[in-house]
């Protein structure tokens, strides 16, 4: 069971995962021993896991139709993929959906030959990411004002950098190759994206010195992200849906900045596809969900909604549901 103050404290770590109790606490205006004090219980319990994402080339989603009794060893299949960020499992046409990070010119052969090979699979949709309005980063339920958010994004920025936290998209698909030491840093960070630097430090064979500027450059030059991953029923929103809107070309933008704008959307992205949004949002109840998609005001500016529910979640933010952890 997690409270207010619990959620607050989830939400600044889903700002930045490597933020220092003594910030989290100053940004809040909280006491710091007790911002320590629920901060590890979160970590320590699951309830929340900090974990680094490689972001190497663009976002491609899968949808998956599944022969009978299939579905859940397709989505296993999915989640186990290295490049896979998200994948769940869903009510509606489609019994999968699930996001990868593939380079463009290798497209062709991901959807003929690797995708065509899963387990299970009756049809793949596959659409391509041409923009993304919201990613999961940037989602924190509405739980902290605008000026909690600054704080914690801050002048200092991440790992000792000038300049905020914004872990921008990487201006190249294909990136050029980490050296060794970069690698086994993103690998000590990937199950645990709090180590400390004399950790990485000594797992990846550098300085504390080095592992703290390495790490600061990654996130600012876009090639790795550190995740806060969490169920959104911790923060009282345990409906899932994902959306898939169609609306006139014209109104596309209106539609995602409203879209955007809400706390209940986690996920906006404009995709190829007779349907141009997907959107995953979460809720506290179904019926707020027939609220958002009967009676908000960006409604007159779509042409249909398609609502699939989230049965269960396979994969979150690059990290694997606990249960498929070796």
């Amino acid at each position: 069971m997690t409270d207010s103050l619990d959620r607050r404290i989830i939400s600044a770590l889903q700002i930045d995962g490597r933020a220092a109790w003594h910030r989290i606490a100053a940004a809040l205006g909280e006491p710091e021993r007790t911002v320590v004090r629920r901060g590890t219980r979160l970590l320590e319990s699951g309830l929340v896991r900090i974990g680094a994402l490689p972001m190497r080339g663009r976002s491609v989603v899968v949808g998956v139709r599944c022969a009978p009794g299939r579905a859940r060893i397709t989505a296993t299949a999915l989640a186990r993929r290295s490049d896979c960020v998200f994948a769940h499992v869903l009510t509606g046409t489609l019994d999968c959906l699930a996001e990868l990070r593939w380079p463009r010119e290798r497209l062709a052969g991901l959807v003929l030959d690797e995708l065509a090979g899963l387990p299970g699979v009756v049809e793949i949709r596959t659409l391509a990411v041409l923009r993304h309005a919201r990613t999961i980063r940037e989602w924190h339920a509405g739980l902290l004002t605008e000026a909690e958010i600054a704080a914690l994004r801050g002048d200092a920025g991440a790992d000792g950098a000038s300049g905020p936290v914004t872990d921008p998209l990487p201006t190249s698909e294909t990136p050029p190759e980490l050296s060794r030491a970069d690698r086994l840093l993103l690998h000590a960070l990937a199950d645990d994206g709090r180590r400390t630097y004399d950790e990485l430090a000594r797992v990846s064979g550098v300085s504390e010195a080095t592992a703290r500027r390495r790490l600061g450059a990654l996130r600012r030059e876009g090639k790795v992200r550190i995740r806060a991953v969490i169920e959104p029923a911790v923060l009282g929103l345990p409906v899932e849906a994902v959306l898939w809107v169609r609306t006139p070309p014209a109104r596309v933008d209106t539609v995602t900045t409203a879209l955007a704008g809400s706390a209940h959307v986690r996920y906006a992205s404009f995709a190829t596809g007779a349907r141009q949004l997907l959107v995953l949002t979460a809720f506290p109840d179904e019926d707020a969900l027939h609220a958002f998609v009967t009676r908000s005001p960006w409604l007159p500016d779509v042409a249909s909604i398609d609502v699939s529910l989230v049965l269960t979640t396979l994969k979150r933010g690059g990290m694997p549901a606990p249960w498929l952890q070796d």
